[in-house]
């Protein structure tokens, strides 16, 4: 699939390199040619869309931290549904907050409490397949919080973060696509 897909790239004029050096400029790690790659990955929880009966409006996003699943509400009584991974004992919150940024593949920066946890994380990563926060990550107010991708497809339904709602590169992208900056995103128990 690799070579294939390293073929199109450059009759298309993308350069692929497949120097280790060169990394962050391979059109497989991120941007559109990962994100196209990412389709084909299989879900441990597929995305659906279900019935809804709650009184949120269409384009609010509602986490269930229990149910590890995240809605987002369609309107006319549905919602699509995604497998998450939340916050582990101890990092699990709730509240109402709203996404403030979008980012596609973004670059990430552990925070100063994580780093106190755990001191062996790099201090930067630059966006791609390896980091931690995936293909997007959506900001939720000023907190340290993200609903985000995962280089880990298999903490889905669990819960396993610091606090950030985590999805399958796959579903992000889609959530990400029908996500504005101001959406309400409510995380319950």
């Amino acid at each position: 699939m690799r070579s294939l897909l390293a073929a199109t790239a450059l009759t298309m004029g993308v350069g692929v390199s497949t120097c280790g050096a060169a990394s962050a400029a391979n059109p497989f790690d991120s941007g559109p040619i990962a994100d196209f790659m990412n389709i084909f990955k299989e879900q441990a929880i597929p995305r659906e869309t279900v019935a809804w009966k709650g009184a949120e409006k269409p384009g609010t996003i509602v986490v269930s931290t229990t149910q590890r699943r995240l809605y987002y509400v369609l309107g006319g009584g549905q919602a699509v549904r995604y497998g998450v991974g939340v916050g582990r004992q101890g990092f699990s919150w709730s509240g109402q907050k709203s996404v403030t940024m979008k980012k596609e593949w973004p670059a990430w920066r552990p925070p100063a409490q994580m780093l106190a946890r755990r001191p062996d994380l790099p201090r930067f990563m630059a966006g791609g397949q390896d980091n931690p926060l995936g293909a997007r990550a959506m900001y939720l107010g000023s907190s340290l919080y993200r609903i985000h991708g995962s280089n880990e497809p298999e903490t889905m339904g669990a819960a396993v973060s610091s606090g950030c709602i985590r999805m399958t590169n796959k579903d992000v992208v889609d959530l990400y696509d029908r996500v504005k900056v101001g959406t309400k995103v409510i995380v319950r128990n």
